[in-house]
């Protein structure tokens, strides 16, 4: 039989582990802010209908995370996505809080489609409908305050 001390020890010491390995494994969430990257002009008709401070997606990374878990942006913010070249595109609004405005350009930075109101969280496809080598990110509600229509042009400058 073997004595009964040496098996508690084993225990509580077990026990003690246990918590210290819980506590070594907490993970704390950052909050992503915006990080101005450039400028963006929108212009009709060569007036200038808004200016907006601009975060560019331009790599995969960037470009697959984009607005994902960012709580807030700003009225005068947007991030503005840069591909490689015009294609069709599909994004959705997958751990995306905010509701958005989402602006597709072709390679010429004239708009070519416009959605509005994308839904926060929604995983529904989003289609630019006319191929895109750009598209911009902007709260809902934006695209329709500042009169935003189909063959709008924009410039964008990197800071």
């Amino acid at each position: 039989m073997f004595p009964r001390f040496p098996f508690w020890i084993g225990v509580i010491g077990l026990l003690l582990i246990s918590c210290l390995d819980n506590q070594v494994n907490r993970v704390t969430e950052k909050a992503i802010h915006f990080k101005k990257e450039g400028t963006l002009r929108i212009e009709q008709k060569e007036k200038t209908l808004a200016e907006f401070d601009i975060e560019i997606a331009d790599t995969p990374y960037e470009r697959q995370t984009g607005m994902m878990y960012r709580q807030h942006m700003e009225n005068n913010q947007g991030m503005l996505f840069v591909f490689d070249q015009a294609q069709p595109l599909n994004f959705y609004m997958k751990n995306t809080p905010l509701a958005l405005d989402l602006i597709f350009l072709n390679e010429h930075l004239e708009i070519v489609h416009i959605h509005k109101n994308a839904l926060p969280n929604n995983e529904r496809s989003i289609p630019s409908i006319q191929p895109a080598k750009y598209v911009l990110e902007l709260l809902a509600g934006t695209s329709e305050n500042i009169g935003l229509a189909l063959g709008d042009q924009v410039n964008y400058v990197k800071n």
